[in-house]
């Protein structure tokens, strides 16, 4: 057992390996560790996003997508996504991990149903090549995230701030109808989910260090996941919003 009282003090050499009272963790080692938790995290994010398109492009093509979605029943559609991050967020600590990923996956499908509708709206090759851009692009800004040695936390939390801004134009833009706000709020929606892409993996990169070894790892990748995901679904969305053909 665990002596909880006993100091365990932890030191970092500028080579870059953690000495735990006198032991040495190599670099390599750790790095061993931290890329399997990002390539899990990574997996889980790329299979959920596949997941969402496979469902959205599925619905689109029911004979069920354009009764639904001009019905009430739409607005159960487009909140639903937004119970499944409130539930997993508030209930981490209180859920077991499968029931995370039962959650997760629901989530997964649940935001396919909402975005089916760009497959009625949007030509295929604009959103093919939407869809490849954004990929492109989030793989650069998620990989400048994880190598950078340059502290993003200011950017991440300046990004939030903006998030909020760009939610409240938004909701404002739904009684203006203005075509000049919604072009601005596409703009800079691109811009602010590109920095928290590149944040969310830096402060996921840094997470690995504080639940390694734990029985938390598995959540924290499933929740890792979950950011990454909204992160390059908003992006693609933003992208889509002015790059896309209409048909």
């Amino acid at each position: 057992m665990a002596d909880w009282n006993e100091p365990r003090p932890t030191t970092r050499n500028p080579f870059g390996s953690a000495t735990i009272n006198g032991d040495v963790i190599g670099a390599a080692t750790r790095d061993d560790g931290l890329r399997r938790y990002m390539l899990s995290i990574y997996n889980y994010m790329a299979s959920g996003v596949l997941l969402s398109g496979a469902v959205a492009l599925l619905f689109a093509n029911s004979s069920l997508a354009i009764p639904v979605l001009t019905s009430p029943l739409r607005w159960l559609i487009m909140l639903a996504p937004l119970g499944f991050v409130l539930a997993m967020s508030f209930g981490l600590n209180r859920m077991q991990t499968g029931t995370l990923k039962v959650l997760f996956w629901s989530f997964c499908v649940a935001m396919g149903l909402s975005m089916s509708a760009i497959f009625l709206v949007y030509t295929g090759t604009s959103i093919a090549l939407t869809f490849f851009s954004t990929a492109g692009a989030f793989a650069g800004l998620s990989l400048y995230g994880y190598t950078t040695k340059r502290n993003l936390s200011a950017m991440g939390a300046f990004m939030t701030m903006g998030l909020i801004g760009i939610i409240l134009a938004m909701l404002l833009n739904m009684f203006l109808q203005s075509s000049g706000l919604a072009l601005a709020i596409s703009v800079l929606g691109v811009l602010i989910f590109a920095g928290l892409t590149a944040w969310d993996t830096q402060r996921l990169r840094d997470t690995y260090f504080q639940v390694q070894g734990t029985a938390l790892v598995e959540k924290v990748v499933i929740m890792g996941a979950l950011s990454l995901y909204l992160d390059f679904i908003n992006l693609f969305q933003f992208l889509l919003s002015f790059l896309g053909d209409r048909r």
